[in-house]
């Protein structure tokens, strides 16, 4: 790809990113959380928001290019924005205690500095 450059560093595969390792522990925490709601469209959709992140940044590291690389990662942390959206809702509806809401909102919103700053990098 003429002019581009591949933002890879010294990470060989998409699991050797710190992002996608937090991904995917606040993906299972999503899981966890919501296994035993009785909402169903609501926990399917959250947790299809949560498993987007991680996804999306593994399937943008493994296409070409930085310009496809940043698209996924732009995916994922808008991602991490419905994740978070739903999270208020959970806490209005009394899905989700104040302090479960609070830890899960404060781990989407470090993924997504930090999908932001990889972004940038690129």
């Amino acid at each position: 790809m003429k002019g581009e450059r591949r933002m890879k560093g010294k990470t060989e595969k998409f699991e050797d990113l710190i992002v996608w390792q937090k991904a995917r522990v606040f993906s299972l925490a999503i899981y966890k959380t919501f296994k035993t709601l009785r909402d169903f469209s609501f926990r399917d959709q959250i947790q299809r928001a949560a498993v987007s992140i991680m996804n999306n940044i593994a399937e943008g590291y493994e296409r070409k290019g930085c310009r496809e690389y940043g698209r996924f990662l732009f995916v994922a942390k808008g991602s991490c924005g419905e994740v978070r959206s739903m999270l208020h809702l959970a806490l209005g509806l009394d899905y989700i205690s104040r302090q479960s809401y609070l830890l899960l909102s404060e781990q989407a919103t470090e993924i997504s500095r930090m999908l932001y700053g990889l972004i940038k990098k690129l």
